[in-house]
């Protein structure tokens, strides 16, 4: 080990490590060293007594996991949450959210983003794959707040041509910006909003431009089945025959994908990975959920994620973690699925996978961003500990995070964010809330009509 002082010392504390057989472990009385925004070591806290360092995390009675990742949100949406409720997915579209985001100005959409981010910062997240409009100025406030991100422009085909060339132009402008933090991606907005020419044109763009796609498809069961009696095909299908399962591609939530559809996601598992958000699928009443143990079983990695706030209410991706393990028990009628320690894969490398981002972050080892959040298990609703990994999902929550840490900078300690003023945004946006949830001019920037 290199002597020069580190940057960061986490000292004390149990570390969640990853084998290579696609399981989770526990290192206990850890110590992680930190250089140049690195993972430069997991070791043990007697191996470091003696390690100089810029700065000490004592994390004793805590747990280092990986960052949380959300693999599909809408982050500036925070501020129309609890706007849209108790709604059929048609209305809350038509009569609610697409008439509002008409009003969206590019400073709600500044407001929005700083809200979310410092939601996502308290609650352990450290990287979201971002979907909508304005990007230009999401990626302003990730650059400032510290978080990592992989954004899309969202377009539908009613905008023109020039919604798909605005999403090239940001993604191309954008990517390996706010230090690398920021990845980009092409993103139309659905196969029922973008047309099939659209979509063809938008995989030969990615293909020529080593971009992936970030897309909602075959969001529940209503879209594949309207797609059937309409075009003859699945979603998925349109996928396939449209060119885009031939690039990197994201798929949100996947509730849709039915047996005829895992075939054609088998030939492109290598590339493809599906975003699950469990908490918006039982609100709006779909009948189904991510068939995970499906696309398990096909080589489709599944992150984790919760949709935008308008649907789920929260940015949390902790809770998507315990419901995603709930419901799946409840889905398969069976008690042994999802475990656990499955359920913490998908948190970390499935959710770094999905992103494309499974070589650089989604695990604690060396060589890896330093992407670490520090959860405290002293608490009476985590104690005691027969089970860690069953503590972490089904027992602990988003507020037992003390300390986000993201390519080695404290984003926040010990509660505390450092990089957001939350009072502020509230104060500003709160003054503007009367104009963006005006809908008494009519217009929506899309009709939902699946």
């Amino acid at each position: 080990m290199s002597h020069s002082p580190a940057d960061l010392l986490i000292t004390g504390c149990a570390v969640l490590v990853h084998d290579d057989q696609e399981r989770i472990r526990f290192e206990q009385d850890a110590a992680i060293v930190v250089r140049d925004g690195l993972v430069a070591s997991v070791t043990s806290a007697a191996d470091v007594v003696g390690l100089a360092a810029v700065e000490r995390i004592d994390a004793r009675g805590q747990v280092a996991l990986p960052g949380l990742i959300n693999c599909h949100t809408h982050a500036p949406m925070v501020a129309l949450r609890g706007l849209a409720e108790d709604l059929p997915t048609e209305e809350w579209f038509n009569d609610v959210v697409w008439p509002v985001e008409s009003n969206l100005t590019e400073k709600d959409v500044e407001l929005g983003a700083r809200l979310a981010c410092a939601e996502m910062i308290r609650a352990g997240v450290t990287c979201f794959a971002d979907h909508y409009f304005s990007m230009d100025t999401v990626a302003a406030v990730v650059a400032e707040c510290g978080l990592r991100a992989h954004l899309g422009e969202a377009y539908f085909s009613s905008q023109g041509p020039q919604g798909r060339e605005k999403s090239l132009e940001f993604a191309l402008r954008h990517r390996g910006t706010a230090d690398g933090r920021i990845t980009t991606a092409l993103a139309p907005h659905a196969p029922y909003t973008v047309t099939d020419a659209d979509l063809t044109a938008t995989a030969e763009l990615a293909l020529e431009h080593g971009l992936p796609v970030h897309i909602h498809a075959a969001e529940n069961r209503d879209q594949t089945d309207t797609s059937l009696s309409r075009h003859g095909v699945t979603p998925v299908e349109v996928l396939d025959r449209t060119g885009l399962l031939a690039t990197d591609l994201l798929i949100a939530h996947g509730t849709g994908i039915i047996d005829r559809d895992l075939p054609v996601l088998e030939r492109a598992s290598d590339r493809t990975a599906v975003a699950t958000a469990p908490r918006g699928y039982l609100k709006f009443a779909w009948p189904d959920t991510t068939p995970i143990r499906a696309l398990r079983a096909i080589g489709v990695p599944v992150g984790l994620a919760t949709d935008g706030a308008a649907s789920n209410n929260s940015l949390d991706v902790w809770e998507s973690m315990a419901l995603t393990s709930l419901i799946q028990k409840s889905t398969e009628g069976d008690p042994r699925w999802l475990t656990s320690r499955q359920a913490l894969h998908h948190a970390t490398l499935q959710s770094a996978q999905a992103v494309g981002l499974g070589d650089s972050i989604g695990s604690i080892a060396a060589g890896r961003k330093a992407d670490i959040i520090l959860v405290d298990l002293s608490g009476p609703h985590t104690q005691p500990v027969h089970d860690l990994a069953a503590t972490l999902v089904h027992s602990a929550r988003s507020a037992d995070v003390r300390t986000t840490i993201v390519d080695g900078r404290v984003l926040m300690r010990d509660r505390e964010l450092l990089t957001l003023d939350v009072p502020a945004v509230v104060r500003e946006l709160g003054e503007r809330l009367p104009a963006l949830v005006d809908r008494s001019h009519g217009r929506r920037i899309q009709d939902y009509d699946t």
